[in-house]
């Protein structure tokens, strides 16, 4: 009595009365999930999960909680596909021509790092050259942290004998 043609017509059917609710309860039921566990992760109560699961049960027209995960686990594979914008597809690879006579390898001792050429050219290097690179000797942090600290110093003072002379002047 079942033609191959209204079977599928009746699957769609019951997919498309499942909720989105339910949906939800049967996708962590056919994850082996208890109620409990369903409630916890749906921040819902135990009672609404075990009601969602017998609506869809009844939807479904499973006998027990195994069946019922077995048909939707079955209805999920065929009717729960996600559909492709053909935008975001990306496109074919396509191979592009070697640059190098003949299409042979290259020579790897004429290749040059690309890195240096940039840190060259690029405007935005710093105005102390090599001075903040990390991997100074010992003798050489230590001189710079002197340099540093000296020049601290300097500044420090100059602002304070501005702020005296200031302070002459002002109590003249």
């Amino acid at each position: 009595m079942d033609d191959s043609g209204s079977r599928p017509n009746i699957d769609e059917d019951r997919w498309n009365r499942l909720t989105e609710k339910q949906r939800a309860c049967l996708d962590l039921l056919i994850e082996h999930k208890t109620s409990k566990e369903i409630a916890r992760l749906l921040d819902i109560s135990k009672h609404t999960v075990d009601q969602r699961l017998n609506a869809a049960r009844d939807t479904l027209g499973a006998r027990d909680r195994n069946e019922t995960a077995f048909l939707y686990g079955q209805l999920k594979q065929i009717y729960d596909r996600v559909t492709y914008d053909a935008v975001d597809v990306p496109d074919r690879p396509t191979l592009v021509r070697s640059e190098f006579p003949n299409g042979s390898p290259p020579n790897l001792m004429e290749l040059k790092d690309s890195s240096e050429m940039l840190g060259r050219l690029s405007s935005k290097r710093s105005p102390f050259g090599d001075l903040l690179r990390p991997d100074h000797s010992s003798a050489a942090r230590i001189g710079i942290t002197l340099t540093v600290v000296a020049v601290v110093v300097l500044i420090g003072l100059g602002g304070l004998s501005i702020g005296q002379t200031l302070t002459e002047l002002l109590t003249r």
